[in-house]
């Protein structure tokens, strides 16, 4: 089995994102919804940002008055790591890793978003892989 499988394989494709100007109760509600830990956060169809629900977790603490003014683009992790498609998983997997980060986004060659890949797809992918093996 070849084990340089691309990191398009396990991402998560066409993501549900964020804009900077939606609330943290609004992020909030889009995690709860669908289900996720990480938005990218968008602008004019580029990621700008990440939020992930630690982050979320931090702003939650902050006063009713202060947490009205705070916005996406206040809490989220901006410039995040990028990687392109075709990239192999275990180089993405030892990047998140080494730094020590929740998700990446994942991007076509041209750089247009194609979705992100997240600790839980990582082990969605171990699980995959590791099946794959043993069945031969």
């Amino acid at each position: 089995m070849n084990l340089r499988l691309p990191v398009e394989e396990f991402t998560t494709p066409n993501p549900i994102t964020a804009t900077e100007d939606m609330s943290i109760d609004e992020v909030l509600h889009l995690m709860s919804e669908h289900g996720v830990r990480h938005l990218p956060v968008v602008r004019d169809d580029e990621v700008v940002g990440v939020i992930s629900d630690r982050d979320l977790r931090l702003a939650r603490g902050l006063s009713d008055e202060h947490k009205f003014q705070v916005r996406a683009g206040d809490i989220m992790s901006a410039e995040p790591v990028a990687v392109t498609a075709d990239m192999p998983l275990d180089d993405v997997a030892f990047t998140m890793s080494d730094r020590k980060i929740g998700s990446v986004i994942v991007n076509e060659r041209d750089g247009t978003l194609l979705g992100i890949f997240t600790v839980t797809d990582a082990l969605n992918a171990l699980i995959e892989i590791t099946r794959a093996s043993a069945r031969g």
